[in-house]
C-alpha cells in the first residue's frame, strides 16, 4: 500500500513542479523617462504582482523623481532652488537630500573631482540645460564662473537644504542611479526577485532567468557612430555605471573638448581616458564613482580605485587605437581578461 501512495505521488511533485516553471516566465515594460528611456525586464511568477501594477508604480516613481530633480523643468524642486538667492533655504524631499548628502561624500572623498554644483559651467561651455552653443569661453568667464561652484556653498538643515552662496545644483551625474535603486525597491515589495532594470544608460541586474541563465549585459565600447560591446559580464546584485567622452563633446580649432567637466579647473577633462565602467552593489554609488574616475583620468583614477576597492573598467586612448586595464577587484568579479 505504501508503495503504490508513494508510486502514485510521484507524476503529481512532477505535475506541480512543471506547473512552477510554466508559471515563471520573462515579462518587460519599458517607457520614457528623465530626458531618456528606462527598461524593466524581470521573472514573473505568482509571487509577483500583475505587470500593469508593476509598470503604474515603477512610473509614478519616476514621475516623481523629475518633479523633483530636473533641472530642464523651472517647476522642478530643485530649479526652484537653484533660482534662490545666496543665504537661502528650501525644504526638500528625501530623494534630493539622499543625493547632496552622497554628492557631498562623493566629492569629499575625491578632493573635488565631482560636484554636484557645476550646472554653470555645464552651461557655460554649452552642456547644460541653459547652455549657448558649444564653444570655449575666455578664462576670465570660466574664473567668474568658478565662484558660484562649490559642493562647500551647500548645507542640509534638518529637510531643508541651504545656499551660503548662489550656487545651481545638477543631479545628472548620480539621479539615475538612485532611480535605478529605487525601481529595484518597489519592485521587490511587489514580489519581484530577479531582475534587469536599466535607466538612462544605469542598470543593475540580480537573480536568474526562468531557464536558469544568469542576466549578461554588454559593456560598450569607446567607439563613436557604432554600438561595440568591451566586455560582457554576469550580473548578479551588481550595479553598471560607464562614463565616458565619446558621446557628448565638441570640436573647435582641431581640439576635442568633453562634456566631462572637472571642477577643480572649470575646464573639460583633456586626459587619454576614454571611458571607464565601475560595478557597486549600490547603483548610485557605480554612478557616482564612474564620473570621478573619468575626472581622475586614467592614472590618478586608476590607483583611486585600486585604494578604495573600486570594480572598474578603464579605457584609454593610444595612438594605434585602445587599452584596457582592470582593478583587481574588478577580476575577482569578473575575470581578468586574456592579452589585458
Amino acid at each position: 500500500m505504501g508503495n503504490r501512495i508513494a508510486r502514485s505521488a510521484f507524476p503529481l511533485l512532477l505535475a506541480a513542479l512543471a506547473g512552477c516553471q510554466q508559471q515563471e516566465r520573462l515579462e518587460s515594460f519599458s517607457g520614457p523617462t528623465m530626458g531618456s528611456t528606462y527598461t524593466v525586464k524581470y521573472v514573473h511568477s505568482a509571487a509577483v504582482a500583475p505587470k500593469e501594477q508593476l509598470q503604474r508604480e515603477t512610473e509614478a516613481l519616476l514621475t516623481r523623481f523629475d518633479q523633483e530633480l530636473s533641472t530642464y523643468r523651472s517647476d522642478s524642486d530643485i530649479s526652484r532652488f537653484n533660482a534662490l538667492p545666496a543665504g537661502s533655504c528650501q525644504a526638500m524631499p528625501a530623494d534630493v537630500l539622499h543625493l547632496v548628502a552622497t554628492g557631498e561624500q562623493l566629492s569629499r572623498g575625491s578632493d573635488g573631482a565631482l560636484d554636484l554644483t557645476v550646472e554653470p559651467l555645464l552651461d557655460l561651455w554649452g552642456f547644460g540645460p541653459k547652455g549657448q552653443p558649444a564653444q570655449v569661453p575666455d578664462q576670465a568667464r570660466i574664473d567668474e564662473v568658478r565662484q558660484r561652484v562649490g559642493h562647500r556653498y551647500l548645507r542640509i538643515e534638518g529637510e531643508q537644504l541651504c545656499k551660503d552662496a548662489a550656487v545651481e545644483v545638477d543631479f545628472n551625474s548620480i539621479a539615475a542611479g538612485l532611480a535605478v535603486d529605487l525601481v529595484i525597491e518597489g519592485l521587490q515589495k511587489l514580489g519581484v526577485h530577479s531582475y534587469l532594470v536599466e535607466i538612462t544608460g544605469e542598470l543593475k541586474a540580480a537573480g536568474r532567468k526562468p531557464d536558469g541563465s544568469p542576466w549578461r549585459v554588454a559593456i560598450e565600447a569607446p567607439r563613436e557612430g557604432e554600438q561595440v560591446a568591451q566586455r560582457i559580464v554576469e550580473l548578479d546584485g551588481y550595479g553598471v555605471s560607464t562614463s565616458g567622452d565619446y558621446r557628448n563633446y565638441f570640436e573647435q580649432d582641431g581640439k576635442r573638448y568633453s562634456h566631462t567637466l572637472d571642477p577643480r579647473s572649470g575646464r573639460p577633462i583633456e586626459h587619454a581616458l576614454a571611458s571607464v565602467t565601475v560595478l557597486s552593489p549600490s547603483t548610485l554609488q557605480a554612478d557616482g564613482l564612474s564620473t570621478v574616475l573619468m575626472v581622475l583620468g586614467p592614472q590618478r583614477g586608476f590607483d583611486f580605485a585600486s585604494q578604495h576597492e573600486i570594480a572598474a573598467l578603464f579605457v584609454t586612448r593610444e595612438q594605434d587605437g585602445f587599452t584596457t586595464q582592470s582593478t583587481e577587484a574588478f577580476d575577482r568579479l569578473f575575470g581578468k581578461e586574456i592579452g589585458q
